[in-house]
């Protein structure tokens, strides 16, 4: 039986965007199959596990963030401008956008897209709080310019929160978070404990 990997994440997150090729690239020679989870991780994980907004955490926190953020960008070779035009930014649209992909397209479809929202903010320098943006991704992506009016839809919204008061349930507290059986992998760098967790599954 094949493994299955919860992938918690918000699309705005640098870290996720680090670790997202990486995890499709794992989960594709493990044959494990990714439940495509965006979360509301600012508005609603954050407030009761602790985590902090980027502009109120330590000066020395921040400035450490930019040295890691630079140092994997160039270990990983993945094009990324550490501190982007359109940052911080709101998520939730974007969020909303690949669960609706998720939905009506599949999981693969919706991996593809979190791609490249991620690039959108990261390598791109783009907002993904502009529907014209989102709107541009879907075209890019040769998907159905129709999910951006369903990434508005009730259902959508009831899986995004659902989706982060699994996390929640699940102990999560920070993105990306990688759940296998229960076992929690937070942070890209973690990532080689994920390929561990499903080499002995």
């Amino acid at each position: 039986m094949s493994a299955t990997i919860s992938y918690y994440f918000a699309p705005q997150s640098p870290w996720a965007y680090l670790g997202h090729q990486r995890l499709v690239e794992i989960a594709q020679a493990a044959g494990a199959a990714v439940r495509i989870l965006p979360v509301d991780l600012g508005g609603q994980v954050f407030p009761i596990s602790g985590g902090l907004p980027l502009a109120k955490r330590a000066p020395q926190r921040q400035a450490y963030r930019l040295l890691e953020l630079r140092r994997y960008s160039e270990h990983l070779k993945t094009p990324m401008n550490i501190q982007p035009t359109y940052f911080p930014v709101a998520g939730d649209d974007a969020s909303r956008l690949i669960i609706a992909v998720d939905l009506h397209d599949g999981p693969a479809a919706a991996m593809r897209l979190a791609g490249a929202v991620f690039a959108a903010v990261w390598a791109q320098q783009r907002n993904i709080a502009d529907d014209k943006v989102l709107a541009a991704l879907l075209e890019e992506g040769g998907l159905d310019a129709a999910r951006l009016a369903q990434s508005h839809s009730p259902a959508v919204q009831q899986r995004y929160e659902a989706n982060t008061q699994e996390a929640i349930d699940a102990g999560v507290f920070g993105a990306p978070s990688y759940v296998i059986d229960g076992e929690i992998f937070w942070g890209q760098d973690r990532l080689d404990f994920v390929a561990r967790k499903l080499g002995a599954a």
